[in-house]
């Protein structure tokens, strides 16, 4: 099994990017969130559970933090970044805007 350092080392530049974004935003609401691997993919684990996975994939990256609670309480904002019930997918060059991004992991942090 490959670790989180891993994982990230081997994306292209454009991913890796929009990975150390999502960290950053990540750390800046949860400093003690901890990076481990979860179905394969580097996972941020906040006080023992799951606040977010992060994929990469040929065409895009993926979190997979959403619920229908959390469609619910952010809104249409999401719509343009969802994909299927559980998965928001951004491009380097369409990206989760920063404060969409940070809605998404206060709404995480709150369940």
């Amino acid at each position: 099994m490959i670790t989180p350092d891993e994982y990230i080392h081997d994306l292209p530049d454009e991913q890796r990017s929009e990975f150390e974004r999502v960290q950053t935003e990540v750390l800046k609401q949860a400093p003690d969130a901890v990076l481990v691997m979860s179905y394969g993919i580097p996972s941020f684990k906040y006080k023992g559970k799951i606040l977010l996975h992060f994929g990469a994939f040929k065409d895009h990256v993926s979190i997979f933090p959403a619920s229908d609670d959390m469609i619910t309480e952010i809104g249409a904002e999401l719509e343009a970044f969802r994909t299927s019930k559980g998965t928001l997918q951004f491009t380097g060059t369409n990206p989760l805007p920063d404060e969409l991004l940070g809605k998404v992991i206060t709404f995480r942090l709150k369940g």
